[in-house]
Protein backbone atom coordinates (compact mmCIF):
# COMPACT_ATOMS: atom_id res chain seq x y z
CA UNK A 1 0.00 0.00 0.00
CA UNK A 2 0.99 3.41 -1.37
CA UNK A 3 1.45 6.08 2.11
CA UNK A 4 1.41 9.43 1.43
CA UNK A 5 3.35 12.02 4.04
CA UNK A 6 3.18 15.57 2.36
CA UNK A 7 4.49 15.96 -0.99
CA UNK A 8 6.19 12.18 -0.77
CA UNK A 9 4.37 8.81 -1.33
CA UNK A 10 6.21 5.89 -0.60
CA UNK A 11 5.84 2.41 -0.33
CA UNK A 12 7.88 -0.14 2.30
CA UNK A 13 7.97 -3.57 3.17
CA UNK A 14 6.75 -3.52 6.53
CA UNK A 15 8.15 -7.18 7.83
CA UNK A 16 11.73 -5.26 7.25
CA UNK A 17 11.10 -1.92 8.39
CA UNK A 18 8.54 0.04 9.59
CA UNK A 19 7.82 2.33 9.92
CA UNK A 20 10.57 3.84 7.26
CA UNK A 21 12.19 6.38 8.76
CA UNK A 22 12.58 9.63 5.55
CA UNK A 23 16.26 9.85 6.43
CA UNK A 24 16.58 6.53 4.93
CA UNK A 25 16.62 7.95 1.72
CA UNK A 26 19.41 10.47 2.77
CA UNK A 27 22.60 9.87 2.05
CA UNK A 28 24.03 12.81 3.85
CA UNK A 29 21.92 12.08 6.89
CA UNK A 30 22.72 8.06 6.82
CA UNK A 31 26.82 9.17 6.63
CA UNK A 32 25.72 11.51 9.95
CA UNK A 33 24.76 8.57 11.49
CA UNK A 34 27.57 6.19 10.64
CA UNK A 35 25.16 3.59 8.51
CA UNK A 36 27.16 4.37 5.23
CA UNK A 37 29.45 1.11 4.02
CA UNK A 38 30.36 2.51 0.82
CA UNK A 39 29.08 3.12 -3.24
CA UNK A 40 28.96 1.97 -6.05
CA UNK A 41 31.04 3.52 -9.03
CA UNK A 42 29.10 4.46 -12.57
CA UNK A 43 27.20 7.19 -13.40
CA UNK A 44 24.56 6.40 -11.35
CA UNK A 45 25.74 5.71 -7.80
CA UNK A 46 24.33 3.57 -5.77
CA UNK A 47 25.18 4.11 -1.79
CA UNK A 48 25.65 0.78 0.22
CA UNK A 49 24.78 1.31 4.06
CA UNK A 50 23.10 -0.84 7.10
CA UNK A 51 20.27 -1.12 9.00
CA UNK A 52 18.78 -2.97 11.66
CA UNK A 53 21.59 -5.44 10.79
CA UNK A 54 20.40 -5.50 6.80
CA UNK A 55 22.74 -4.42 4.07
CA UNK A 56 20.87 -1.84 2.06
CA UNK A 57 21.36 0.06 -0.97
CA UNK A 58 19.96 3.00 -1.83
CA UNK A 59 19.31 4.49 -5.51
CA UNK A 60 18.32 7.50 -6.63
CA UNK A 61 16.78 8.41 -9.82
CA UNK A 62 18.73 10.17 -12.36
CA UNK A 63 17.95 10.86 -15.86
CA UNK A 64 19.98 9.86 -18.69
CA UNK A 65 20.16 11.24 -22.69
CA UNK A 66 19.56 14.28 -23.78
CA UNK A 67 16.47 15.17 -21.27
CA UNK A 68 19.08 14.75 -18.63
CA UNK A 69 20.58 18.44 -19.86
CA UNK A 70 17.33 19.91 -19.07
CA UNK A 71 16.86 17.90 -15.90
CA UNK A 72 18.98 15.71 -14.29
CA UNK A 73 16.27 13.74 -11.85
CA UNK A 74 12.61 15.34 -11.99
CA UNK A 75 10.41 13.44 -14.12
CA UNK A 76 7.03 13.86 -15.17
CA UNK A 77 4.12 13.46 -12.55
CA UNK A 78 1.23 11.10 -13.62
CA UNK A 79 0.16 9.77 -10.61
CA UNK A 80 2.00 7.88 -7.78
CA UNK A 81 1.49 4.02 -9.26
CA UNK A 82 3.33 5.44 -12.49
CA UNK A 83 6.51 6.86 -10.95
CA UNK A 84 9.53 4.62 -11.30
CA UNK A 85 10.44 4.06 -7.58
CA UNK A 86 7.03 2.68 -7.08
CA UNK A 87 6.73 0.57 -10.40
CA UNK A 88 10.15 -0.85 -9.68
CA UNK A 89 9.57 -2.40 -6.46
CA UNK A 90 5.94 -3.54 -7.30
CA UNK A 91 8.37 -5.18 -10.06
CA UNK A 92 10.66 -6.68 -7.86
CA UNK A 93 8.21 -8.16 -5.49
CA UNK A 94 6.89 -9.84 -8.00
CA UNK A 95 9.76 -11.62 -9.42
CA UNK A 96 11.14 -12.64 -6.17
CA UNK A 97 7.00 -13.98 -5.80
CA UNK A 98 8.56 -16.02 -9.19
CA UNK A 99 11.81 -17.04 -7.48
CA UNK A 100 13.32 -15.27 -10.25
CA UNK A 101 17.21 -13.68 -8.71
CA UNK A 102 16.57 -10.25 -7.98
CA UNK A 103 17.23 -8.12 -4.65
CA UNK A 104 14.29 -7.93 -2.68
CA UNK A 105 12.29 -4.51 -2.29
CA UNK A 106 12.23 -2.69 0.61
CA UNK A 107 11.29 0.82 0.40
CA UNK A 108 10.34 3.13 -2.68
CA UNK A 109 9.31 7.00 -2.80
CA UNK A 110 8.64 9.62 -4.75
CA UNK A 111 8.19 12.99 -4.30
CA UNK A 112 6.54 15.52 -6.03
CA UNK A 113 7.91 18.79 -7.20
CA UNK A 114 6.07 21.07 -9.18
CA UNK A 115 4.25 19.44 -11.88
CA UNK A 116 7.28 16.60 -11.37
CA UNK A 117 8.65 14.34 -9.05
CA UNK A 118 12.34 13.27 -7.70
CA UNK A 119 12.46 9.15 -6.90
CA UNK A 120 14.42 6.65 -5.07
CA UNK A 121 14.69 2.75 -4.71
CA UNK A 122 15.85 1.01 -1.74
CA UNK A 123 16.59 -2.53 -1.76
CA UNK A 124 18.43 -5.58 0.01
CA UNK A 125 22.05 -5.61 -0.91
CA UNK A 126 22.90 -9.04 -2.72
CA UNK A 127 26.30 -10.44 -0.41
CA UNK A 128 29.30 -11.67 -1.25
CA UNK A 129 28.37 -10.31 -4.91
CA UNK A 130 29.94 -8.11 -7.32
CA UNK A 131 29.44 -7.03 -10.98
CA UNK A 132 30.38 -9.51 -14.17
CA UNK A 133 32.17 -6.92 -15.35
CA UNK A 134 34.41 -6.71 -12.54
CA UNK A 135 34.82 -11.37 -12.66
CA UNK A 136 35.44 -10.61 -16.09
CA UNK A 137 38.16 -8.20 -15.48
CA UNK A 138 40.21 -10.00 -12.92
CA UNK A 139 39.82 -13.16 -15.31
CA UNK A 140 37.32 -15.09 -12.78
CA UNK A 141 34.82 -15.84 -15.36
CA UNK A 142 36.80 -17.69 -17.79
CA UNK A 143 35.08 -21.33 -17.19
CA UNK A 144 32.54 -21.87 -19.67
CA UNK A 145 30.22 -23.10 -16.90
CA UNK A 146 29.54 -19.44 -15.41
CA UNK A 147 28.72 -18.26 -18.75
CA UNK A 148 26.25 -20.77 -19.23
CA UNK A 149 24.82 -20.31 -15.90
CA UNK A 150 24.29 -16.50 -16.78
CA UNK A 151 22.61 -17.48 -20.12
CA UNK A 152 20.16 -20.28 -18.34
CA UNK A 153 19.30 -17.45 -15.78
CA UNK A 154 18.71 -14.97 -18.65
CA UNK A 155 16.23 -17.99 -19.91
CA UNK A 156 14.49 -18.18 -16.94
CA UNK A 157 13.60 -14.53 -16.95
CA UNK A 158 12.38 -14.37 -20.31
CA UNK A 159 10.32 -17.58 -20.08
CA UNK A 160 9.11 -15.89 -17.19
CA UNK A 161 8.04 -12.65 -19.21
CA UNK A 162 10.28 -10.48 -17.81
CA UNK A 163 12.45 -7.92 -19.97
CA UNK A 164 14.96 -5.98 -18.43
CA UNK A 165 15.17 -2.36 -20.45
CA UNK A 166 19.30 -2.16 -19.38
CA UNK A 167 20.68 -5.88 -19.52
CA UNK A 168 24.33 -4.96 -19.42
CA UNK A 169 27.54 -6.18 -17.77
CA UNK A 170 27.36 -4.46 -14.83
CA UNK A 171 23.28 -4.85 -13.99
CA UNK A 172 24.33 -8.79 -13.64
CA UNK A 173 25.99 -9.64 -10.41
CA UNK A 174 27.29 -12.84 -9.67
CA UNK A 175 27.98 -14.13 -5.86
CA UNK A 176 30.48 -16.35 -4.00
CA UNK A 177 28.56 -19.40 -5.25
CA UNK A 178 28.33 -18.20 -8.56
CA UNK A 179 24.58 -17.74 -8.46
CA UNK A 180 23.64 -15.12 -11.19
CA UNK A 181 21.75 -12.23 -10.12
CA UNK A 182 19.54 -9.17 -12.40
CA UNK A 183 19.51 -6.00 -10.49
CA UNK A 184 18.71 -2.60 -12.24
CA UNK A 185 14.93 -3.05 -13.59
CA UNK A 186 13.88 0.49 -13.90
CA UNK A 187 11.76 0.51 -16.83
CA UNK A 188 11.73 -3.21 -16.86
CA UNK A 189 8.60 -5.07 -17.74
CA UNK A 190 6.52 -8.24 -16.94
CA UNK A 191 4.30 -9.94 -19.62
CA UNK A 192 2.11 -12.63 -19.52
CA UNK A 193 3.72 -14.86 -21.75
CA UNK A 194 7.22 -15.90 -22.52
CA UNK A 195 9.16 -12.41 -23.97
CA UNK A 196 11.51 -12.88 -27.18
CA UNK A 197 14.88 -12.21 -25.26
CA UNK A 198 17.10 -11.72 -28.35
CA UNK A 199 16.99 -8.13 -28.04
CA UNK A 200 17.83 -8.37 -24.60
CA UNK A 201 20.61 -10.33 -25.86
CA UNK A 202 21.91 -8.12 -27.86
CA UNK A 203 21.78 -5.12 -25.77
CA UNK A 204 24.02 -7.51 -23.52
CA UNK A 205 26.53 -8.41 -25.95
CA UNK A 206 27.16 -4.78 -27.30
CA UNK A 207 27.99 -3.93 -23.59
CA UNK A 208 30.64 -6.33 -23.79
CA UNK A 209 31.86 -5.36 -27.33
CA UNK A 210 32.18 -1.72 -26.15
CA UNK A 211 35.41 -2.59 -24.14
CA UNK A 212 38.29 -4.74 -26.01
CA UNK A 213 39.54 -6.51 -23.18
CA UNK A 214 35.94 -8.07 -22.28
CA UNK A 215 35.40 -8.33 -26.11
CA UNK A 216 38.38 -10.41 -26.28
CA UNK A 217 37.12 -12.84 -23.59
CA UNK A 218 33.06 -12.87 -25.36
CA UNK A 219 34.87 -14.33 -27.82
CA UNK A 220 34.83 -17.39 -26.08
CA UNK A 221 32.85 -17.29 -23.42
CA UNK A 222 29.55 -15.89 -25.75
CA UNK A 223 28.79 -19.48 -27.28
CA UNK A 224 28.83 -21.02 -24.15
CA UNK A 225 26.26 -17.70 -22.88
CA UNK A 226 24.20 -19.00 -25.85
CA UNK A 227 24.63 -22.88 -24.85
CA UNK A 228 23.16 -21.74 -21.62
CA UNK A 229 20.40 -19.87 -22.67
CA UNK A 230 19.42 -22.18 -25.61
CA UNK A 231 19.06 -25.25 -23.28
CA UNK A 232 15.94 -26.08 -22.14
CA UNK A 233 15.65 -25.79 -17.99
Amino acid sequence: MIHQSGSCYRIHDASIVDPIPTWLFQPEALAQRGLLTGASTGRRQAHFFTHQGRALVLRHYWRGGMVARLSTDVYAWTGSERTRPIREWRLLNTLRERHLPVPRPVAAQACRIGPGYRGDLITERIPESRPWDEWLREGRATEPQLWQTIGSTLRRFHQAGAWHADLNVRNILVDAQQTIWLIDWDRGRLHVGPVDGRGNLKRLKRSLDKHPPLARLAENGWPHLLKGYETPG
